[in-house]
Protein backbone atom coordinates (compact mmCIF):
# COMPACT_ATOMS: atom_id res chain seq x y z
CA UNK A 1 0.00 0.00 0.00
CA UNK A 2 1.41 3.37 -0.88
CA UNK A 3 1.54 5.70 1.83
CA UNK A 4 -0.34 8.28 0.14
CA UNK A 5 -3.20 6.31 0.11
CA UNK A 6 -3.08 5.63 3.77
CA UNK A 7 -6.05 6.91 6.16
CA UNK A 8 -5.70 6.21 10.06
CA UNK A 9 -9.11 5.79 10.03
CA UNK A 10 -9.38 2.67 8.04
CA UNK A 11 -8.48 -0.89 9.30
CA UNK A 12 -7.07 -1.69 6.16
CA UNK A 13 -3.92 0.97 6.65
CA UNK A 14 -3.04 -1.38 10.06
CA UNK A 15 -2.05 -4.86 7.23
CA UNK A 16 1.22 -5.85 7.14
CA UNK A 17 2.58 -9.35 5.36
CA UNK A 18 4.20 -11.52 8.09
CA UNK A 19 6.50 -14.55 7.04
CA UNK A 20 5.48 -17.46 9.06
CA UNK A 21 8.51 -17.92 10.10
CA UNK A 22 8.79 -14.72 12.07
CA UNK A 23 5.92 -16.15 14.44
CA UNK A 24 7.61 -17.00 18.20
CA UNK A 25 6.12 -20.06 18.55
CA UNK A 26 8.45 -20.47 22.31
CA UNK A 27 10.33 -17.84 23.88
CA UNK A 28 14.33 -17.85 23.86
CA UNK A 29 16.21 -18.18 26.90
CA UNK A 30 16.76 -16.73 28.92
CA UNK A 31 14.33 -14.18 28.53
CA UNK A 32 16.00 -10.94 28.53
CA UNK A 33 18.30 -12.28 25.53
CA UNK A 34 15.31 -11.55 23.06
CA UNK A 35 15.81 -8.63 20.70
CA UNK A 36 14.44 -5.04 21.42
CA UNK A 37 13.85 -2.50 19.08
CA UNK A 38 14.13 1.40 20.50
CA UNK A 39 12.05 3.64 18.35
CA UNK A 40 13.98 6.66 20.16
CA UNK A 41 10.66 9.96 19.10
CA UNK A 42 13.11 13.11 19.52
CA UNK A 43 16.29 12.11 17.26
CA UNK A 44 13.35 9.76 14.82
CA UNK A 45 15.85 6.85 15.32
CA UNK A 46 15.59 3.37 15.44
CA UNK A 47 18.23 1.15 17.73
CA UNK A 48 18.59 -2.53 17.62
CA UNK A 49 19.55 -4.18 20.72
CA UNK A 50 18.37 -6.74 23.70
CA UNK A 51 16.26 -6.58 26.87
CA UNK A 52 19.63 -6.97 28.79
CA UNK A 53 20.49 -3.65 27.83
CA UNK A 54 17.02 -2.09 28.56
CA UNK A 55 18.15 0.78 31.18
CA UNK A 56 20.43 2.02 28.90
CA UNK A 57 17.72 3.19 27.22
CA UNK A 58 14.68 4.31 29.79
CA UNK A 59 15.01 7.94 30.15
CA UNK A 60 15.76 9.20 33.57
CA UNK A 61 12.94 9.95 36.12
CA UNK A 62 10.46 7.69 34.90
CA UNK A 63 7.77 5.99 36.88
CA UNK A 64 6.99 2.50 35.75
CA UNK A 65 4.16 0.49 35.54
CA UNK A 66 3.73 -3.25 35.20
CA UNK A 67 0.50 -5.94 35.25
CA UNK A 68 0.52 -8.45 37.66
CA UNK A 69 -2.74 -10.51 36.56
CA UNK A 70 -1.96 -14.22 36.63
CA UNK A 71 -3.23 -16.08 33.64
CA UNK A 72 -6.22 -19.24 34.34
CA UNK A 73 -5.76 -22.48 32.69
CA UNK A 74 -8.98 -21.46 30.69
CA UNK A 75 -9.61 -23.76 28.52
CA UNK A 76 -10.76 -27.25 29.16
CA UNK A 77 -12.33 -30.08 27.46
CA UNK A 78 -15.53 -32.28 27.95
CA UNK A 79 -19.03 -33.91 26.84
CA UNK A 80 -22.53 -32.89 26.51
CA UNK A 81 -25.38 -34.95 27.93
CA UNK A 82 -25.65 -36.83 24.42
CA UNK A 83 -21.55 -37.18 24.23
CA UNK A 84 -20.63 -35.00 21.80
CA UNK A 85 -17.24 -33.23 22.70
CA UNK A 86 -17.13 -29.45 23.59
CA UNK A 87 -14.36 -27.47 24.16
CA UNK A 88 -14.71 -24.41 26.56
CA UNK A 89 -13.06 -21.22 27.20
CA UNK A 90 -13.40 -19.01 30.21
CA UNK A 91 -13.23 -15.84 29.34
CA UNK A 92 -14.21 -13.89 32.35
CA UNK A 93 -16.57 -13.68 35.52
CA UNK A 94 -19.76 -11.49 35.55
CA UNK A 95 -22.12 -10.72 38.44
CA UNK A 96 -23.74 -13.20 40.54
CA UNK A 97 -20.88 -16.19 39.57
CA UNK A 98 -22.23 -16.25 35.77
CA UNK A 99 -19.08 -16.63 33.51
CA UNK A 100 -18.52 -15.16 29.92
CA UNK A 101 -17.17 -18.53 28.20
CA UNK A 102 -16.52 -19.30 24.51
CA UNK A 103 -17.57 -22.78 23.27
CA UNK A 104 -16.79 -25.02 20.11
CA UNK A 105 -19.63 -27.39 19.28
CA UNK A 106 -22.96 -26.49 18.97
CA UNK A 107 -25.16 -25.79 22.19
CA UNK A 108 -28.53 -24.75 23.55
CA UNK A 109 -29.42 -22.94 26.06
CA UNK A 110 -29.95 -25.10 28.99
CA UNK A 111 -27.59 -27.47 27.77
CA UNK A 112 -25.30 -29.20 30.97
CA UNK A 113 -21.51 -29.72 30.06
CA UNK A 114 -19.79 -32.70 32.14
CA UNK A 115 -15.75 -31.75 32.56
CA UNK A 116 -12.87 -34.23 34.78
CA UNK A 117 -13.33 -33.05 38.62
CA UNK A 118 -17.36 -33.78 38.51
CA UNK A 119 -17.64 -29.90 36.92
CA UNK A 120 -20.85 -29.17 35.15
CA UNK A 121 -21.57 -26.05 33.59
CA UNK A 122 -24.71 -24.84 32.75
CA UNK A 123 -25.23 -22.62 28.89
CA UNK A 124 -27.33 -19.75 30.32
CA UNK A 125 -27.78 -17.56 27.77
CA UNK A 126 -26.48 -17.69 24.47
CA UNK A 127 -25.11 -14.33 22.71
CA UNK A 128 -25.27 -12.33 19.07
CA UNK A 129 -21.15 -12.41 19.45
CA UNK A 130 -21.09 -15.83 19.37
CA UNK A 131 -20.33 -16.31 23.29
CA UNK A 132 -22.22 -17.72 25.75
CA UNK A 133 -22.90 -16.94 29.40
CA UNK A 134 -22.65 -20.20 31.83
CA UNK A 135 -22.64 -21.64 35.57
CA UNK A 136 -20.30 -23.79 36.90
CA UNK A 137 -21.33 -26.39 39.68
CA UNK A 138 -20.33 -29.53 41.01
CA UNK A 139 -22.47 -32.21 41.68
CA UNK A 140 -24.07 -30.86 44.38
CA UNK A 141 -25.44 -28.02 41.59
CA UNK A 142 -23.58 -24.94 44.32
CA UNK A 143 -23.17 -22.21 41.88
CA UNK A 144 -19.16 -22.07 41.95
CA UNK A 145 -17.62 -18.81 43.07
CA UNK A 146 -14.53 -17.50 40.89
CA UNK A 147 -11.41 -18.74 42.76
CA UNK A 148 -13.32 -21.78 43.70
CA UNK A 149 -13.57 -22.18 39.96
CA UNK A 150 -9.79 -20.97 39.34
CA UNK A 151 -8.73 -24.11 41.76
CA UNK A 152 -10.83 -26.79 39.70
CA UNK A 153 -9.49 -24.95 36.10
CA UNK A 154 -5.53 -25.16 37.65
CA UNK A 155 -6.28 -28.88 38.02
CA UNK A 156 -8.03 -29.89 35.14
CA UNK A 157 -7.25 -27.14 32.01
CA UNK A 158 -4.79 -25.75 29.72
CA UNK A 159 -3.11 -22.24 29.83
CA UNK A 160 -4.82 -20.53 26.54
CA UNK A 161 -2.01 -20.43 24.43
CA UNK A 162 -2.96 -17.64 21.20
CA UNK A 163 -4.29 -19.71 17.92
CA UNK A 164 -1.52 -18.25 16.26
CA UNK A 165 0.94 -20.01 18.24
CA UNK A 166 -0.60 -23.05 16.47
CA UNK A 167 -0.08 -25.83 19.20
CA UNK A 168 -0.84 -27.51 22.13
CA UNK A 169 0.63 -26.17 25.69
CA UNK A 170 3.20 -27.61 27.09
CA UNK A 171 4.53 -28.12 30.81
CA UNK A 172 6.62 -25.27 30.23
CA UNK A 173 4.50 -23.30 28.92
CA UNK A 174 3.01 -23.29 32.57
CA UNK A 175 6.33 -20.68 33.99
CA UNK A 176 7.09 -18.91 30.29
CA UNK A 177 3.62 -18.15 29.90
CA UNK A 178 3.12 -16.24 33.74
CA UNK A 179 5.06 -12.90 33.92
CA UNK A 180 7.69 -13.38 37.23
CA UNK A 181 5.19 -10.85 39.08
CA UNK A 182 1.72 -12.87 38.21
CA UNK A 183 -0.74 -12.54 41.25
CA UNK A 184 -4.10 -11.57 40.62
CA UNK A 185 -5.98 -14.63 38.69
CA UNK A 186 -8.18 -13.25 35.75
CA UNK A 187 -6.35 -13.31 32.75
CA UNK A 188 -6.89 -15.75 29.50
CA UNK A 189 -3.51 -14.26 27.91
CA UNK A 190 -0.34 -12.84 29.50
CA UNK A 191 0.84 -9.44 29.16
CA UNK A 192 2.98 -10.50 27.23
CA UNK A 193 5.56 -7.31 27.41
CA UNK A 194 6.64 -8.35 30.96
CA UNK A 195 7.57 -12.00 29.50
CA UNK A 196 10.93 -10.83 28.97
CA UNK A 197 12.31 -10.42 32.94
CA UNK A 198 14.41 -12.04 34.10
CA UNK A 199 14.85 -11.70 38.15
CA UNK A 200 18.41 -10.22 37.71
CA UNK A 201 16.34 -7.03 35.15
CA UNK A 202 13.82 -6.95 37.43
CA UNK A 203 15.71 -6.19 40.13
CA UNK A 204 17.43 -3.81 38.46
CA UNK A 205 14.98 -1.78 37.42
CA UNK A 206 13.34 -1.82 40.74
CA UNK A 207 16.48 -0.63 42.08
CA UNK A 208 16.91 2.64 39.51
CA UNK A 209 13.15 3.11 39.42
CA UNK A 210 9.67 3.99 41.07
CA UNK A 211 7.76 0.63 40.06
CA UNK A 212 4.29 0.11 40.74
CA UNK A 213 1.66 -2.67 39.63
CA UNK A 214 -1.72 -2.53 39.03
CA UNK A 215 -3.85 -5.07 37.59
CA UNK A 216 -5.69 -5.42 34.10
CA UNK A 217 -7.19 -8.53 33.00
CA UNK A 218 -6.50 -9.88 29.88
CA UNK A 219 -9.37 -11.10 27.94
CA UNK A 220 -9.90 -13.30 24.81
CA UNK A 221 -11.27 -9.79 22.96
CA UNK A 222 -7.86 -8.85 22.86
CA UNK A 223 -7.19 -11.03 20.08
CA UNK A 224 -10.51 -9.91 18.50
CA UNK A 225 -9.64 -8.76 14.94
CA UNK A 226 -11.34 -5.20 13.39
CA UNK A 227 -13.81 -6.39 11.44
CA UNK A 228 -15.37 -2.69 10.82
CA UNK A 229 -14.31 -1.07 7.96
CA UNK A 230 -13.76 2.40 9.92
CA UNK A 231 -11.77 1.94 13.36
CA UNK A 232 -14.12 3.74 15.04
CA UNK A 233 -16.62 1.52 14.38
CA UNK A 234 -15.29 -1.44 16.12
CA UNK A 235 -16.67 -2.47 19.12
CA UNK A 236 -14.35 -2.81 22.01
CA UNK A 237 -14.04 -5.24 24.41
CA UNK A 238 -13.79 -4.34 27.91
CA UNK A 239 -11.60 -5.76 30.73
CA UNK A 240 -11.70 -5.47 34.58
CA UNK A 241 -8.81 -3.20 35.85
CA UNK A 242 -7.64 -2.68 39.54
CA UNK A 243 -5.58 0.18 40.51
CA UNK A 244 -4.70 0.41 43.99
CA UNK A 245 -4.02 3.27 46.55
CA UNK A 246 -0.31 3.04 46.10
CA UNK A 247 -0.27 2.30 41.90
CA UNK A 248 -3.06 5.74 41.65
CA UNK A 249 -0.57 7.69 44.06
CA UNK A 250 2.07 7.23 41.88
CA UNK A 251 0.14 7.91 38.28
CA UNK A 252 -1.10 11.09 40.45
CA UNK A 253 2.44 12.26 41.20
CA UNK A 254 4.71 11.06 38.20
CA UNK A 255 6.59 13.39 36.36
CA UNK A 256 6.57 11.12 33.11
CA UNK A 257 5.07 7.15 32.85
CA UNK A 258 6.17 4.02 31.00
CA UNK A 259 3.93 1.82 30.48
CA UNK A 260 5.03 -1.81 30.23
CA UNK A 261 2.64 -3.37 27.56
CA UNK A 262 -0.74 -2.60 26.34
CA UNK A 263 -2.56 -3.42 29.05
CA UNK A 264 -1.02 -0.71 31.34
CA UNK A 265 -1.50 1.70 28.83
CA UNK A 266 -5.08 1.27 28.37
CA UNK A 267 -5.58 1.13 32.40
CA UNK A 268 -3.46 4.37 33.06
CA UNK A 269 -5.47 5.88 30.17
CA UNK A 270 -8.79 5.15 31.22
CA UNK A 271 -7.64 6.24 35.33
CA UNK A 272 -6.58 9.69 33.38
CA UNK A 273 -10.23 10.11 31.60
CA UNK A 274 -12.64 8.52 34.26
CA UNK A 275 -10.68 8.63 37.51
CA UNK A 276 -12.17 5.11 37.89
CA UNK A 277 -9.38 3.16 39.72
CA UNK A 278 -11.65 -0.27 39.12
CA UNK A 279 -14.08 -1.28 37.13
CA UNK A 280 -13.87 -2.54 33.30
CA UNK A 281 -11.91 -0.53 30.52
CA UNK A 282 -13.11 -0.64 27.31
CA UNK A 283 -10.75 2.15 25.94
CA UNK A 284 -9.75 2.12 22.17
CA UNK A 285 -6.34 4.51 22.01
CA UNK A 286 -5.87 5.11 18.27
CA UNK A 287 -4.51 8.43 16.27
CA UNK A 288 -7.90 9.70 16.93
CA UNK A 289 -7.52 9.30 20.44
CA UNK A 290 -4.00 9.89 21.77
CA UNK A 291 -2.57 8.87 25.01
CA UNK A 292 -2.87 11.87 27.70
CA UNK A 293 -0.74 10.24 31.14
CA UNK A 294 1.58 7.81 29.09
CA UNK A 295 4.67 8.77 28.25
CA UNK A 296 6.90 5.80 27.05
CA UNK A 297 6.21 2.42 26.00
CA UNK A 298 7.42 -0.95 26.29
CA UNK A 299 5.68 -3.30 23.91
CA UNK A 300 5.90 -6.52 21.60
CA UNK A 301 4.83 -6.28 18.24
CA UNK A 302 1.00 -7.26 17.13
CA UNK A 303 -1.02 -8.33 14.97
CA UNK A 304 -2.23 -6.91 11.70
CA UNK A 305 -5.88 -5.05 12.14
CA UNK A 306 -5.80 -5.55 15.65
CA UNK A 307 -6.92 -2.95 18.26
CA UNK A 308 -3.31 -3.42 19.62
CA UNK A 309 -1.09 -1.91 16.72
CA UNK A 310 -3.70 0.62 16.33
CA UNK A 311 -2.22 1.59 19.54
CA UNK A 312 0.96 1.39 18.67
CA UNK A 313 -0.28 4.18 16.07
CA UNK A 314 -1.55 6.46 18.68
CA UNK A 315 1.97 7.15 20.09
CA UNK A 316 3.82 7.53 16.87
CA UNK A 317 1.11 7.62 13.91
CA UNK A 318 0.58 5.66 11.82
CA UNK A 319 3.01 5.71 8.90
CA UNK A 320 5.90 5.43 11.15
CA UNK A 321 4.32 2.16 13.26
CA UNK A 322 4.50 0.62 9.47
CA UNK A 323 7.71 2.12 9.27
CA UNK A 324 8.71 0.45 12.13
CA UNK A 325 7.28 -2.57 11.68
CA UNK A 326 8.95 -3.08 8.18
CA UNK A 327 11.91 -2.47 9.69
CA UNK A 328 11.55 -5.40 12.61
CA UNK A 329 10.19 -8.15 9.83
CA UNK A 330 13.52 -6.86 7.89
CA UNK A 331 15.62 -7.71 10.74
CA UNK A 332 14.12 -10.42 11.40
CA UNK A 333 12.39 -9.87 14.97
CA UNK A 334 10.64 -12.62 16.37
CA UNK A 335 6.61 -11.47 16.41
CA UNK A 336 3.69 -11.74 18.97
CA UNK A 337 3.20 -13.34 22.22
CA UNK A 338 6.58 -15.33 22.54
CA UNK A 339 8.53 -13.00 20.51
CA UNK A 340 10.93 -9.96 20.61
CA UNK A 341 9.43 -6.41 21.89
CA UNK A 342 10.08 -2.76 21.33
CA UNK A 343 10.68 0.55 23.18
CA UNK A 344 8.93 3.67 22.57
CA UNK A 345 10.66 6.52 23.65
Amino acid sequence: MTKSKLDPLKTSSYDYKLPKKLIATHPVSPADSARLLVYDRQKDKIIHTTFKNLLDYIPEDVSIFLNDTKVIKARIFGHKQSGGKVELLLNKPLFMNRYLVMIRGKVKKGTVLTFKKGLKAEVLEINEDGSRVVSFYLEDKKNLEFLQLVDILNQIGHLPLPPYMNREDEEQDNKNYQTLFAKNYGAVAAPTASLHFTPELLKKLEDKFSIDYLTLHVGAGTFKPVDAEDILNHPMHSEYFEIGIKAKASLDNAKKVLAVGTTVTRTAEYYARTNKIQGECDLFLNPSNKPLKVDHLLTNFHLPKSTLIMLIASFIGLEKTLEVYEEAIKQEYRFYSYGDGMLII
